[in-house]
């Protein structure tokens, strides 16, 4: 039976977003096998989704190496302009999914919206198809390995690109007063942050076994926010990890708007943002962006204490 293909070649937090529209349509295709084209590094998430049956190994905007007969269906979760609709149409699927846009004005589907919620852009789409899609199905399943730290409060300084990246100095004064109020505070990331999260530590006064980035995988770090008392950090994935296991989180916008990028709204999260618009920012920049910045040192804590207090 052909399966169902979905591109979503990105980040970890691009993934988790689209966690409601896997579900949408593996419910909507029932018996077929649902595959996801995205980075490898993201495999040991997918079954946590309930929704995909494996991955496809693929980097953004690079092509699928799909085999076998083209699959009934091919949705693009990507983009919205020709370099992800031609590596959709490249697989010879029968059916393709897409958003129209200026750049490719002549695809039979919705317009995009550029001033639109990354979770319910996706829904929408497939809404368009007449296929119920909520975009409040976020949750994940908890993985099968145990927590290398339970009730720790998680700080992430690192950050895909700089312009999303808080300073170290005022993350590790955010640490230092989390830790000195009872908080059991670890410092994570991946391999090319842990200097970063060495440094945050050093600032802090915190012992060198609290900085756990660069030493876990993909299903440790779920596991230990899945565990976890309080997530801090900026707009990257680690903070849409609190978000789908539903865990307390405060989180520091900006370039971009909580209003296209935030979590669900429940009052376990707490977003930061002093900006105005969506995007009145470059979220790929090579600089702190200025609303970032904005953000002071006791707003955090004060935001992460109430939010969180000590038992």
């Amino acid at each position: 039976m052909s399966a169902v293909l979905i591109l979503r070649a990105l980040g970890l937090g691009d993934f988790l977003t689209g966690v409601p529209a896997y579900r949408a349509l593996a419910a909507a295709h029932p018996g077929r096998e649902i595959v996801l084209a995205a980075p490898g590094v993201l495999a040991p998430l997918v079954p946590l989704t309930g929704a995909l049956d494996r991955l496809l190994p693929t980097g953004e905007l690079r092509p699928i190496p799909w085999r076998g007969p083209p699959p009934r269906l091919a949705v693009d979760l990507h983009g919205n302009g020709p370099a992800s609709h031609r590596l959709i149409a490249a697989t010879g699927a029968r059916g393709q999914w897409m958003y129209g846009s200026q750049a490719a004005p002549d695809v039979a589907g919705p317009w995009w919206r550029e001033e639109e919620h990354e979770t319910a852009r996706w829904c929408r789409l497939l809404r368009w198809h007449c296929l119920p899609a909520d975009p409040s199905d976020l949750l994940l399943e908890r993985p099968a390995v145990a927590p290398p730290v339970v009730d720790a409060t998680v700080v992430h300084p690192g950050a895909a690109h700089p312009s999303r990246r808080w300073p170290a100095g005022r993350f590790a004064e955010v640490a230092a007063v989390l830790e000195d109020a009872g908080h059991r505070v670890v410092l994570t990331g991946g391999a090319r942050e842990r200097l970063l999260a060495e440094r945050v530590a050093e600032l802090a006064a915190l012992p060198e076994q609290r900085v756990l980035a660069g030493r876990l995988d993909l299903s440790a770090l779920a596991a230990l926010v899945a565990a976890a008392r309080l997530v801090v950090s900026g707009d990257t994935g680690v903070a849409h990890l609190a978000f789908a296991y539903a865990r307390p989180s405060v989180t520091l916008y900006g370039p971009v708007s909580p209003r296209l990028w935030g979590p669900p709204e429940h009052r376990r999260h707490r977003v930061i943002w002093h900006g105005q618009g969506g995007r009145p920012g470059d979220a790929r920049g090579r600089r702190p962006d200025a609303r970032l910045l904005s953000i002071g040192v006791p707003e955090v804590v004060e935001a992460a204490l109430s939010h969180a207090p000590v038992r």
